[in-house]
C-alpha cells in the first residue's frame, strides 16, 4: 500500500487488530481516499506489512465485504465496491459495532455510564470533524 493511504495498528488499543483494519479501510472509503474500483492489497501482503496473521486481514476483508464496501474476486482481488451505500441492516450493524468499540475503549479508561453518555452528548453537539486517526 505504498502509494495508497497507510493503515496503522495500535498494539495498545482494546480494539482487536482486525477491527482496526476494518475501521480504517471503511473510513478511507467513506472519506473518498479509496475510490470505487480501487484495489486493496492482497491479504498476505497487508498482513506482512502490519505484522499480523493472514487471518486478521482476511477477517477484516470479510466484514468489509459483508457490509457491501468491497467485493472480492479470485482473479481481480479485493476492490472497493462501486456503490458504498449501506443497506439499513448493514448500517445498523456497523453502528452497533462502533458503539461496542466505543464502550469497550471507554471501559478500559474506567469511564462510568454517565461519562459515556456525556461524551456522546458532547460529540453530537459539536460539528463533525474527522479524528486524527481517520486522517491516515
Amino acid at each position: 500500500m505504498s502509494a495508497e493511504p497507510a493503515i496503522r495498528l495500535d498494539p495498545g488499543s482494546a480494539v482487536p487488530p482486525y477491527e482496526q483494519v476494518r475501521h480504517q479501510i471503511t473510513d478511507l472509503i467513506r472519506h473518498g481516499l479509496l475510490a470505487a474500483g480501487s484495489r486493496l492489497p492482497p491479504v498476505r501482503q497487508l498482513a506482512a506489512d502490519l505484522g499480523v496473521a493472514n487471518g486478521t486481514v482476511a477477517r477484516a476483508y470479510q466484514e468489509l465485504e459483508a457490509s457491501g464496501l468491497v467485493i472480492t474476486r479470485r482473479a481481480a482481488g479485493t476492490r472497493v465496491a462501486a456503490t458504498t451505500t449501506l443497506s439499513p441492516g448493514a448500517r445498523a450493524e456497523a453502528l452497533a459495532r462502533r458503539a461496542q468499540d466505543y464502550v469497550l475503549a471507554a471501559r478500559q479508561l474506567g469511564a462510568t455510564d454517565a461519562e459515556l453518555r456525556a461524551a456522546v452528548s458532547d460529540a453530537l453537539a459539536e460539528p463533525a470533524v474527522p479524528l486524527a486517526s481517520e486522517a491516515h
